[in-house]
């Protein structure tokens, strides 16, 4: 097979006219000669970290729509799957994955759970990490997201660390805001990336330390404008990601949406895709292919270099993608579930109180971290409520795994003025989190997930509309365009009941998120990430 067009070779900073011959998947020669055709070829782009559950969809059907974009590649923690169901869900994803051409790297997840404030469906030990470290199918430590317990050196922190560089495998960071010598500690430990950064500043320093920074823009973080500037002089140790992409919004793009931006800011193209296309597969020794004789044909074939509008993807010489149709595959699998709570009555959700103030957790469009804020308290008959005028809304956080006592707290910036929105997808136990207007509301949006085994949900004062999430609680069983359909018209019935975020539903599942400040809410009660510890909702 043959392929004809402007080869883009981006090591050597040329673009030429060329043929590129394919043979067993690989690429045989590339000749530099005149052809008729001016669109251009260039290694397939990879998103160097994304939490493929977060598009709902199982490896599979993600893949589908991924090539569409030019992605060939991903660097996946399955960190959500299997803190519902431990290595197990990590085996699902793996297995699932390797039904199609696509080149699907997975890490071992690092902390599962996520922290010890939080109840989630699994553990996965040290002893867990070095039977999964030894997998050839296993590429990386993923995001060591305690690094509190690196500074202070604990003990199974340190235990893991030390097996993925046994098997000499890279450790993938996450230390938002973490600076000066807290810092160097934690990259001294072996921690070789980070996608968390939300200044330039923060990047910078990393950088400066020897850390690979990943410019993260997914459908609920977006660092894209903060540190896209590094870029120009740092491109050799930079990365873009998604970590977390909603259905909708992959089916509308993915890299190729941050090489546009970039390129419409200016930066130079061969630049970009070393961020985009190369710098991935050096750092976690991908088997992917760079555009080389005798590498894997891993390549895409886009209309421009400003635009990437792909017009074909090949995977090992696999055309996977033409003429607008994904030719990979729908993969039969079972659905995995872990969910062992009862339905709630409208009672669990009360709040008794005669505080004057309380703490109130402010959320960020676009953003992870959160504020703390100190509010009035609006109080009905001894019991803490919403209150919709000043946008401090109940919001509560259920044990999926086993019946408890909902936590409960209050958020600001949700904007609903009626009825309530639920999540069964709550970062990082995911448990079931969910805010409204009252307790009834609430209560009826929790008891509809538990009823669905997992899902997200809009109740209003006349309706009620869900997404079932059958794998795990967290993963649909259908593909992308039908979900994405479903996630849609539930984004847009959560803006109608009066929410002025981009993305409701990815903001609320990053509320139980304890791993990164300010305040959040796990199923234990509300928590201060800066302190690591648990504080009160009252004031006085």
């Amino acid at each position: 097979m043959k392929l004809k067009g402007n080869i883009v070779d981006i090591k050597n900073r040329n673009i030429f006219k060329g043929e590129i011959s394919i043979e067993n998947g690989k690429i045989k020669s590339i000749e530099e000669k005149d052809c008729e055709e001016n669109h251009y070829i260039l290694p397939g782009f990879i998103d160097a970290h994304i939490h493929i559950e977060s598009s709902m969809l199982v490896p599979s059907e993600f893949a589908k729509i991924a090539v569409k974009h030019g992605t060939v590649s991903t660097v996946s923690d399955p960190h959500e799957i299997a803190n519902v169901l431990g290595v197990k869900g990590v085996e699902f994803m793996i297995e699932n994955g390797k039904q199609t051409p696509f080149k699907f790297n997975f890490g071992a997840p690092s902390c599962v759970p996520a922290t010890s404030f939080e109840s989630a469906g699994a553990v996965i030990d040290s002893n867990d990490i070095k039977t999964l470290m030894a997998n050839p199918d296993i590429k990386y430590l993923a995001e060591m997201m305690n690094y509190p317990g690196v500074i202070y050196d604990d003990a199974e922190v340190l235990k893991k660390l030390e097996w993925a560089k046994h098997y000499k495998k890279p450790i993938d960071g996450h230390a938002p805001g973490l600076r000066g010598d807290d810092l160097t500690k934690y990259i001294a430990a072996g921690i070789s990336t980070d996608h968390e950064c939300f200044a330039y500043d923060e990047a910078l320093e990393k950088l400066q330390k020897g850390m690979k920074i990943i410019i993260r823009e997914g459908s609920a973080a977006k660092n894209f404008n903060a540190l896209i500037d590094l870029l120009d002089e740092h491109y050799e140790n930079m990365m873009f990601c998604s970590d977390d992409k909603h259905p909708d919004d992959l089916l509308l793009g993915h890299i190729n949406q941050l090489c546009t931006r970039a390129i419409a800011k200016g930066n130079d193209v061969f630049k970009v895709l070393q961020a985009a296309c190369i710098n991935p597969v050096k750092h976690y020794n991908l088997d992917v292919g760079l555009l080389s004789i005798g590498d894997a044909a891993d390549c895409i074939v886009v209309e421009d270099l400003e635009n990437f509008k792909t017009l074909q993807t090949y995977i090992n010489g696999e055309l996977v993608f033409d003429k607008g149709e994904s030719k990979i595959k729908h993969v039969e699998f079972e659905n995995l579930n872990n969910f062992n709570t009862d339905k709630k009555q409208v009672s669990d959700f009360r709040c008794p109180s005669n505080a004057k103030q309380i703490r109130v957790i402010e959320c960020l469009d676009g953003e992870l971290v959160t504020n703390e804020i100190i509010e009035n308290a609006t109080i009905e008959n001894g019991n803490l409520v919403s209150n919709t005028e000043t946008d401090i809304l109940k919001m509560v956080v259920v044990n999926r795994y086993k019946n408890d006592q909902p936590a409960i707290a209050f958020i600001k910036n949700f904007g609903i003025i009626e009825g309530a929105i639920a999540s069964s997808v709550g970062h990082d136990s995911h448990n079931i989190i969910a805010v409204g207007v009252s307790d009834e509301a609430i209560c009826k949006a929790v008891n509809l997930l538990i009823e669905n085994e997992g899902g997200i949900c809009a109740i209003s004062n006349t309706q009620q509309n869900v997404v079932a999430l059958p794998v795990a609680g967290i993963m649909s069983d259908k593909n992308a365009e039908t979900i994405g359909k479903q996630y849609g018209e539930l984004d847009t019935m959560a803006k109608q009941l009066g929410s002025q975020l981009h993305a409701p539903y990815m903001s609320l599942s990053f509320m139980a998120l304890l791993v990164i400040p300010a305040l959040k809410l796990s199923d234990k009660g509300l928590f201060d990430g800066s302190t690591f510890e648990f504080t009160s909702v009252e004031i006085a």
